[in-house]
């Protein structure tokens, strides 16, 4: 099912024996479209220490209840390698994590763009220091943040942009959580298209200017006003999906 991925923040974790903290943030890739890290902020059992869980580990979302369950003991999680995530999450951080919690780097399968796998951009991070460094150019740290990983939070509120012009903002990603792949990109066009919102797939999407807190799609303004209508309260199923691909000749 689609759920709306900054609401996703602030829900409790559970683990296998008991309550782990609540969702601080989440950070997800810009090459695959998939979330990569929940950020938990553990809250009063371990002094407000925050900590990077996979959503491999992830079990039954409870809705009602607002809750992630994992499939993780508090002591694991407890005992887990520290996360500075007032910095951006190094290579070897992430390294150390996979490594601690055994978990498989290549997890998750297909993701946008030009048929890339998972699985063919994410174990080169654990090579050796001078195969990493050939990789990347000179000057490349296993300490640096990865370029590629960003949070839901920071996206929001960036402006998008047609292949003729500005047609709003993000307001917020729809992510499947089932795979954890972000499947839309929530687009307010209040400044160019009063009252309307649009959905547009990462397949649309040719680059992010992080700097300049931009997504450029490969779209017209023309073809976005002609798309099948959405509103925020209705639901996102299956034939609306479709129907959306279908219009803007993206896969499913």
């Amino acid at each position: 099912m689609l759920r709306v991925a900054s609401s996703l923040i602030g829900y409790e974790v559970e683990a296998s024996d008991g309550h782990a903290g609540r969702v601080h943030d989440i950070l997800f890739d810009d090459t695959t479209w998939r979330l990569r890290w929940l950020v938990i902020d553990t809250g009063g059992w371990l002094s407000g220490r925050r900590v990077l869980i996979h959503p491999s580990a992830i079990g039954p979302l409870d809705v009602v209840d607002s809750a992630f369950q994992v499939k993780l003991a508090r002591q694991t999680i407890l005992d887990a390698p520290g996360s500075l995530t007032d910095r951006p999450v190094s290579l070897q951080q992430e390294k150390s994590l996979y490594d601690y919690y055994d978990w498989d780097p290549a997890w998750g399968g297909s993701s946008y763009g030009q048929g890339t796998m998972v699985a063919d951009l994410e174990p080169v991070m654990f090579f050796d220091r001078d195969t990493l460094r050939g990789a990347a150019g000179e000057g490349f740290h296993l300490d640096a943040g990865d370029p590629h990983l960003r949070s839901i939070a920071e996206v929001k509120g960036y402006h998008v942009h047609a292949n003729d012009g500005d047609i709003g903002h993000v307001q917020d990603l729809l992510v499947d959580d089932a795979s954890w792949l972000i499947r839309y990109v929530i687009v307010d066009t209040s400044n160019w298209w009063i009252g309307q919102h649009v959905l547009l797939s990462p397949f649309a999407v040719t680059h992010i200017e992080y700097p300049d807190q931009k997504i450029r799609i490969d779209t017209t303004k023309a073809k976005i006003r002609s798309s099948p209508p959405w509103k925020p309260e209705t639901l996102v199923d299956a034939a609306y999906q479709a129907e959306l691909n279908k219009y803007y000749d993206w896969e499913s």
